[in-house]
C-alpha cells in the first residue's frame, strides 16, 4: 500500500479541508498525519506538532524576519525542531502540505517523492490588513512562495481568483478544489411568512467585520431573525459582538456543532447569512466552508458582492447579492423578499445541492493522488 503523509499546521479535528482530504485518502493509503492537537477519529498514525512557542523564540524569530534571515526563522525554532525529528527517517510515496507555511518541511522530508501543496487561501495577502503582519510577515511568505512553488509536483487553491493571482505572481498553475461539503440529503424547510430566520456561523474574528450584520438589523423590518453559531476564536471580539447584539431581541447566539453536523442542525433556518467585506485579498475572494454548508442545508443564500460566492449564488439562483458591503444595501435587498421569494430561492438551493457538494472534488482528489504516485516511485522501507 502507497505511503503518504499529511502536513497541516493546524488543529487537525478543526481544518475542515484537511478532514476532508483524510476522508478521500484514509482508506486507500497508509495515511500519516502530522499536525497540532489531536488524532482525528480512525487515523492511526499520528504525529502531533507542538504549537506554542517561548517567548524567547517568538523575539528571536521577529529578529531574523527583521533581517531577512528565513530560513533560518524557519528551521531554528522548537516547533520546526519537533517536526522534522518526528518525521525524518520514513519514506513515503507522495507527501500533500497544506498552506505554504509547511511547504519547506514537506519537500525535505519527501526528499525524492513528489509534494503536492494545498495552498488554500493566497498566503502573501493572507493578514495584509494587519500592520504588523504585513511589515514583518509579508516578504517572508512571499520568499516561501518564490523559492518553494515551483518544486511541487502539483498544487491546489481554493477558488479560481486565488488560483489566477498565484499563476500571475509566481508561474505556477494551480487546480481549483472549492471548500465544498459532503453531499446532504436534506430537503427545504417550510417558511413562516411573519418570522423569517436568518443563521451566521463560522469563527468569530475581528478582521470578518461581524458587527455588520448586527447593525443590518437597524435597517430590516421585523419579519427577521438572525442567530450567530459563532467559534470563539477571539473571545474578546466575541463578548463584544454579543454586546452590540444585546440591544436587538431578534439577534441570539446559539452553540456551534461539530463541523460534519452543520447543515443538519441549520436545515431549519430560512437564509444563510454573510456579509465579509474585502478587507484582504483573500476576504475578496472568499468562497468559504460555511457558504456550501448554507446550500447543502437548502437556505437561501444572502451576501455582499464577493465575486466568487456570487458568480456561484448568481448561476444557480439561489442568493441574493447586495450591490455594495455597506448593511443598509443588503438590508434593502432582505426586505424586498416576500415568502414565496424565499422559498424559490431554498428550492433552488435544494437543485444545485448536488452540482456543489465536495463529491466533485473528491473525483479530483483521486485523480491528483493517482497521477502523482503512477509518475514517482520510491521504495518504501520494507523494500
Amino acid at each position: 500500500m502507497k505511503r503518504i503523509l499529511v502536513i497541516a499546521l493546524s488543529e487537525t479535528q478543526r481544518d475542515p479541508r484537511v478532514m476532508r482530504q483524510i476522508a478521500v485518502w484514509g482508506t486507500d493509503y497508509d495515511l500519516t498525519v502530522a499536525g497540532y492537537g489531536s488524532a482525528p477519529d480512525d487515523i492511526f498514525d499520528f504525529v502531533q506538532i507542538p504549537r506554542k512557542l517561548s517567548l524567547w523564540e517568538k523575539a528571536r524569530g521577529v529578529i531574523k524576519l527583521v533581517l531577512g534571515a528565513y530560513e533560518s526563522f524557519y528551521w531554528q525554532n522548537d516547533r520546526m525542531q519537533a517536526a522534522w525529528g518526528a518525521l525524518h527517517g520514513s519514506t513515503y510515496d507522495l507527501v500533500i502540505a497544506n498552506d505554504v507555511d509547511t511547504l519547506p518541511l514537506a519537500l525535505k522530508v519527501a526528499d525524492n517523492a513528489p509534494v503536492l501543496l494545498d495552498a488554500h487561501e493566497y498566503a502573501p495577502r493572507q493578514f495584509e490588513d494587519r500592520l504588523v503582519w504585513k511589515t514583518l510577515f509579508q516578504p517572508y511568505v512571499d520568499y516561501l512562495c518564490r523559492t518553494y512553488l515551483p518544486k511541487t509536483a502539483a498544487m491546489f487553491a481554493v477558488c479560481q481568483g486565488i488560483a489566477d493571482e498565484y499563476k500571475r505572481c509566481y508561474g505556477v498553475d494551480p487546480v481549483v478544489v472549492t471548500n465544498a461539503c459532503s453531499s446532504v440529503a436534506l430537503s427545504p424547510t417550510a417558511i413562516d411568512s411573519n418570522c423569517i430566520r436568518m443563521v451566521h456561523h463560522g469563527r468569530c474574528t475581528p478582521s470578518r467585520k461581524i458587527e455588520g450584520m448586527i447593525e443590518m438589523f437597524n435597517f430590516l423590518d421585523d419579519r427577521f431573525r438572525l442567530d450567530f453559531m459563532l467559534v470563539p476564536s477571539n473571545k474578546r471580539y466575541l463578548r463584544k459582538i454579543k454586546r452590540l447584539a444585546a440591544h436587538d431581541r431578534r439577534i441570539g447566539f446559539v452553540e456551534p456543532v461539530p463541523m460534519a453536523e452543520i447543515p443538519v442542525s441549520i436545515n431549519a433556518y430560512d437564509v444563510g447569512l454573510f456579509l465579509l467585506p474585502p478587507t484582504n485579498f483573500n476576504y475578496r475572494h472568499a468562497l468559504p466552508n460555511k457558504f456550501f454548508e448554507f446550500v447543502q442545508a437548502r437556505l437561501a443564500v444572502a451576501i455582499g458582492p464577493s465575486p466568487e460566492m456570487a458568480r456561484l449564488a448568481r448561476q444557480y439562483g439561489f442568493g441574493i447579492v447586495a450591490e455594495s458591503f455597506d448593511p443598509r444595501a443588503l438590508a434593502r435587498e432582505l426586505n424586498r423578499l416576500s415568502a414565496d421569494d424565499i422559498s424559490d430561492l431554498k428550492a433552488a438551493a435544494h437543485h444545485a445541492a448536488g452540482a456543489l457538494s465536495g463529491d466533485v472534488n473528491r473525483d479530483l482528489l483521486c485523480h491528483t493522488v493517482e497521477r502523482l504516485l503512477g509518475h514517482h516511485h520510491v521504495k518504501s522501507e520494507r523494500e
